[in-house]
């Protein structure tokens, strides 16, 4: 290469775009990994208010606020902002940030594709919202009635807002496959010498395994939709069982992909989990190979048991038993991560800032989830429980402390890293206590609901449910507004605040943050133990 070029090429280098330009064209993945968690936090709350509307509709029997049909699109916005649009690039937007940093690597190995898999979301979620208000307008066809599962031969009916939620869907998960492939290439190929896979830390090995999720089951979905849409709109009929075809082949192709989607929310969060914990038990992660172990299990069982999700739909008695006995074994190695988690704190140094506390939550509240999962495991049982609001207990309770509490632990612990300031310790346990709190009251007294018979997805119900859905509507009204108090917390830190120190946690006695050294094996250096 000429000199001249050269020189072009480093002048290029130093004029680095400012203002919204910096922004646009990023390529730095610590912007692109903010970009994530400020999307993610806007979708978080658009998701979180359709949310706060079917509780609000649900306060008393009878219909309140919202007819049957706006309720039903509620539901199913509901689901898909908060998968799609909060959780998914939240953790996207902590991989983008900590990866490099952990591994040594000066960024990500493909920044472009990195800047492309971020702005194909803003497009994604502008369908997925037309997909909720086209309805509105005149000609604009029925409402998504369907559920986040979009059962045909629902969805074959339902009108053009169909249509942008498939498409939705296509940039969804395009987004999420660049992302994977950024992030396997990147821990692949861009690790510091000398740090083997065995050494890497575990929320680089949670995220491996992720992308390597991702790409499995992304283009299943994808199919499933695309087939929906030739249903739809070029005559065929894969799901019609007038023409030959066979609705419950479209719930096997979703599940393929709705299943290990469970893992893919839950793996990022485990993995900030695994240095949570640690920094505040001041002792190292018990059982590094076992978790690794585990997570590959989690990852290769969670693909075979899909249809778990359809026990009532007419399988035969040989399928339904491999299905039980799949999810049942599924609950092992989950058990070894729980298990490892408590090994890690047991006869610890702890302190209980907020990161520790959300960690503390998690394994509780989510072991109480997994619990209700083994229930429904069971085919006999769940002929009960199917469809019943036992259910929606179940999964916010494996989704809410297993994904979304997980992210907020990683937030308090990086934001002094991310932003140079300490984040107000008060407002942090307070956002927890009154978070966890409210969570509880919102979702415990459902699986009461469920067990008496209460259906999910229905807009109204019997007046012997009143009492817990009450209960459940004022947790909800309580846990949502609690988020605003996140919000706060999170434009303190950055507007300032105490300055950070060079080891953040040093607070947490014992602690060392190794940030001047050189790219360190292990970011936390444990003190000896404290007498």
């Amino acid at each position: 290469m000429s000199t001249t070029t050269l020189t072009h090429d480093e002048a290029h280098h130093h004029e680095a775009p400012k203002g919204w330009k910096r922004w646009l064209f990023s390529t730095n993945h610590k912007d692109i990994g903010t970009l994530y968690l400020f999307f993610a936090l806007i979708m978080l709350f658009l998701g979180g208010a359709s949310a706060m509307l079917i509780r609000m509709e649900l306060f008393q029997p009878g219909i309140q606020l919202l007819d049957p049909d706006l309720y039903n699109n509620l539901v199913t916005n509901h689901a898909l902002i908060m998968i799609f649009g909060a959780v998914m690039p939240a953790a996207a937007g902590l991989a983008n940030w900590m990866i490099p940093m952990m591994i040594g690597a000066p960024d990500m190995a493909l920044p472009r594709m990195n800047n492309l898999s971020f702005w194909v979301l803003p497009a994604a979620a502008t369908m997925l919202i037309l997909s909720f208000v086209v309805p509105f307008f005149p000609g604009g066809g029925t409402q998504i009635n369907t559920g986040w599962t979009i059962y045909p031969p629902l969805s074959v009916q339902v009108g053009m807002s169909m249509d942008f939620l498939i498409f939705a869907i296509h940039l969804l998960g395009i987004s999420s496959v660049l992302a994977s492939i950024n992030i396997i290439v990147t821990l692949l190929n861009m690790r510091a010498p000398g740090m083997t896979l065995m050494k890497m830390p575990m929320f680089c090995w949670t995220w491996l395994v992720t992308a390597f999720l991702l790409i499995l089951v992304i283009p299943v979905l994808a199919g499933g939709v695309t087939m929906l849409l030739f249903d739809r709109h070029f005559g065929t009929s894969f799901f019609d069982a007038a023409g030959g075809g066979d609705p419950v082949l479209f719930q096997h192709l979703f599940w393929f992909f709705g299943h290990p989607e469970v893992y893919i929310l839950l793996l990022p969060s485990i993995g900030v989990l695994s240095h949570v914990i640690p920094t505040f038990a001041r002792k190292p992660l018990f059982g590094y190979k076992s978790m690794v172990g585990a997570m590959l299990a989690v990852a290769t069982i969670g693909m075979v048991v899909w249809a778990h999700h359809q026990y009532t739909v007419g399988m035969s008695l040989g399928a339904v038993t491999y299905f039980m006995i799949g999810t049942i074994l599924i609950s092992i190695p989950v058990g070894l991560m729980v298990f490892n988690f408590i090994a890690t704190m047991w006869r610890g140094a702890m302190t209980f800032e907020t990161p520790m506390l959300f960690a503390v939550g998690i394994v509780l509240m989510f072991t109480f989830g997994g619990l209700s999962g083994v229930m429904l495991a069971v085919v006999p049982a769940d002929m009960q429980y199917h469809d019943s609001m036992f259910v929606v207990a179940h999964f916010h309770y494996v989704l809410m402390p297993g994904a979304v509490f997980g992210l907020f632990a990683g937030v308090f612990y990086w934001l002094p890293k991310w932003t140079g300031h300490m984040y107000d310790e008060k407002l942090g346990k307070l956002f927890f206590w009154t978070n966890v709190i409210s969570f509880n009251i919102t979702f415990f007294p459902q699986h009461f609901l469920g067990l008496a018979g209460m259906p999910r997805r229905i807009v109204d119900y019997n007046m012997i449910f009143t009492e817990f859905n009450v209960i459940s509507s004022i947790g909800a009204m309580i846990f949502g507004l609690s988020h605003l108090l996140f919000l706060y917390i999170i434009f303190k830190t950055i507007r300032g605040g105490k300055k950070a120190e060079g080891r953040s946690w040093e607070g947490a006695k014992g602690l060392e943050w190794e940030l001047d050294s050189p790219p360190a094996f292990h970011t936390w250096t444990v003190a000896p133990q404290i007498k």
